[in-house]
């Protein structure tokens, strides 16, 4: 469960970071953020567990990079949203290989995951206010959060399936 948290919090961080600077006319930026987003995936295949916290330095560098050259400010909220989510639950991996056998590990995970879950949730609905604020709300930014909430619902009603 963790895991697909992870990868979908990568994709969907470097995607948005990838899409925001895109949106500005850069050409060969959006290529090295999505080469970062494989790179970073590969380092948690590969339980480099030092690399998620670098991953997530440097996506909020980029972030807030983005937000000083006045990218769309709902592409680099998500970003970092998202890139804290990642790295969260690549923490989340490294804990429960402590955990001892007698605890709930699958529990312990489902609890982590739903509170990420709304602590996202709660970022993205504080990223649409400032959209609407600065009235830079635009098709894109509504399917994105369409996505995103129906991605949500589709865990909520896997966790109601179990």
């Amino acid at each position: 469960m963790s895991g697909i948290a992870f990868v979908l919090g990568v994709v969907i961080s470097t995607g948005s970071l990838a899409w925001g600077y895109a949106s500005m006319g850069l050409e060969t930026v959006p290529r090295w953020m999505i080469a970062f987003g494989v790179v970073w995936l590969f380092a948690y295949w590969r339980r480099w567990n030092w690399f998620s916290a670098l991953a997530l330095f440097l996506s909020m560098l980029f972030a807030i990079a983005g937000l000083w050259l006045q990218f769309p400010i709902g592409w680099m909220f998500a970003s970092a949203i998202f890139a804290l989510a990642a790295w969260d639950m690549a923490e989340l991996r490294t804990k429960l290989n402590f955990l001892s056998p007698r605890e709930d590990a699958k529990g312990f995970e489902r609890r982590r995951v739903a509170r990420v879950s709304l602590l996202m949730l709660v970022g993205l609905l504080v990223a649409s206010i400032f959209i609407l604020w600065w009235r830079q709300w635009n098709l894109e930014w509504g399917y994105f959060l369409l996505s995103v909430t129906l991605l949500g619902l589709t865990q909520v009603i896997a966790w109601f399936g179990k």
